[in-house]
């Protein structure tokens, strides 16, 4: 017979056919820790139903535009445990951060130089530098994916009303001597979405739900491991508070302010502009 003590042990056992042995190390691992976890907290049946009804809540939140359990597993700092012990990388390389949840259509292909920002009102922006191997070799060909929030905070996807698609995204291959570089303005604190469980459970555990002002990156490159990363602003807000933990100190940058007619009109902005450069540092593949 089943007791409190037995079911642990007999629900992992019940995965002992399972053909592929890793998912059976997962859910073993995984019937474990929920277990001791229940018993650590003595969840009651009542709480267990509201845990249920709030996943549930978070499914019937996700769209094709929104992926409500990427955000839950964001702000419990699970994406970014996921990245850091999967994360590791060559000395020198750039470090990876979490996707987010909003990398969530193809962002179109642009020009070298090309404007991402479509409907203005921010500060004009150039981001500009290079893909470029462990070894400092540029990499030509490279592929850049690049997305980020309007002026006011806001992707494509949220308000596609005010924006149009692709709004804030481009995809850009690197020049004969790995350089990229575009047009934009320049990003700005914003709040995560805050009207669904998520924001709920932000709001009952006392937290803001702001990110500090970021540019999303994911750079690739035959023959090297591709990286999924952030750029952020240096001096933003919430870079010691992000809420889903995603701020390393090698990826915050100066957005320099810029005042420089000749450079401006090289590059096709207006006068004076903030300029953001970087290089993105590949690891080979082993």
């Amino acid at each position: 017979m089943t007791t409190h003590v037995t079911v642990t042990g007999e629900a992992v056992a019940s995965l002992r056919e399972t053909a592929d042995p890793r998912l059976r190390e997962l859910l073993s691992g995984l019937i474990r820790h929920l277990h001791a976890f229940a018993r650590e907290t003595r969840l009651t049946q009542a709480e267990w139903e509201r845990a249920i009804g709030f996943l549930t809540e978070t499914g019937q939140m996700c769209t094709d535009t929104r992926q409500e359990f990427i955000l839950l597993s964001d702000v419990l700092g699970l994406s970014m445990l996921v990245e850091t012990i999967n994360g590791d990388r060559a000395a020198g390389s750039t470090e990876s951060t979490v996707l987010g949840p909003f990398h969530m259509t193809e962002s179109p292909v642009r020009e070298l130089g090309a404007d991402i920002d479509l409907v203005g009102g921010g500060e004009p922006c150039v981001v500009s530098g290079r893909i470029v191997s462990g070894d400092g070799t540029p990499l030509p060909g490279a592929v850049l994916d690049v997305w980020q929030a309007d002026g006011n905070g806001f992707y494509d996807v949220q308000r596609p009303d005010v924006q149009p698609p692709g709004n804030g995204r481009g995809l850009f291959t690197t020049d004969a001597e790995g350089r990229f570089w575009f047009r934009t303005c320049v990003p700005s604190p914003y709040p995560i979405p805050t009207d669904g469980p998520v924001g709920e459970l932000l709001k009952a555990t006392g937290r803001h739900p702001y990110r500090p002002a970021h540019i999303h990156f994911i750079a690739s490159a035959d023959g090297h491991t591709p990286v999924t990363t952030h750029i952020f602003v240096a001096g933003s807000d919430y870079l010691d508070s992000d809420a889903v933990f995603a701020v390393k100190q090698s990826l915050v940058e100066d957005f320099t302010p810029t005042d420089d007619p000749s450079l401006a009109r090289e590059f096709g902005i207006a006068n004076p502009f903030r300029h953001a450069r970087f290089d993105l540092v590949l690891e080979r593949s082993s």
